[in-house]
């Protein structure tokens, strides 16, 4: 973390997944293919800009979960277990702080798959259902960058606003052919202040060799 900032990569992302890293040629293609091409790119591309949210979260921040996932993480920073400690870096009084790292938990599906009433229920993430329409079903992460602003306490109410920040042209990288789709997620608190920022990378390809 560098200046309220955390880069999360899986070990070797940038340079296996990266657009720049990994763009090759693409081999010639037919006509058809051409303008299936085409008729896709034109329809991911009216997806950037494109917004959704507020995603609420099912739970307010608790302190149950902050010692799950500090137990899990093997965090044992006093802030995120002793009210005392937490006073001492602002959180209110008898609360403590949530690991920053967790931010994007709160808002989470789970396994339902369901954001709580009140949530926006439109697809998230709009390129998806594009791309699953012309066979590139396979996907993987390949960045995350977080930006914390304020800390998340004991009680706070988070939820979760997106935007498609890009969606790249067709690549070809060693895991096959696809589409690189970088999401920008916002998170705020009850009183509507933004406490973070996660920008999210995905390749949605086609497997070079079938699964």
């Amino acid at each position: 973390m560098r200046d309220g900032r955390a880069e999360i990569m899986a070990d070797g992302a940038s340079e296996l997944f990266g657009e720049n890293k990994l763009s090759k040629p693409v081999e010639p293609l037919s006509e058809a293919e051409l303008y299936e091409i085409s008729a896709l790119e034109e329809k991911l591309q009216s997806c950037v800009g494109a917004k959704a949210g507020p995603f609420l979260a099912w739970d307010s921040v608790n302190r149950a979960m902050v010692r799950h996932w500090c137990e899990a993480m093997g965090d044992k920073n006093p802030v995120y277990s002793d009210p005392a400690a937490a006073a001492a870096m602002g959180a209110p009084a008898g609360a403590v702080i949530a690991p920053p790292t967790m931010m994007q938990a709160w808002t989470m599906t789970g396994f339902g798959a369901q954001h709580p009433p009140g949530s926006d229920m439109r697809e998230q993430n709009p390129a998806m259902p594009y791309l699953e329409e012309y066979g590139y079903l396979a996907v993987v992460a390949t960045d995350c960058e977080q930006e914390y602003m304020l800390p998340i306490c004991e009680g706070d109410d988070i939820n979760s606003r997106s935007t498609i920040e890009s969606v790249s042209g067709r690549k070809t990288t060693a895991l096959g052919v696809g589409y690189f789709v970088t999401q920008l997620t916002e998170y705020r608190n009850q009183h509507d202040e933004v406490v973070g920022t996660m920008r999210f990378r995905i390749l949605k390809y086609t497997p070079a060799v079938p699964l």
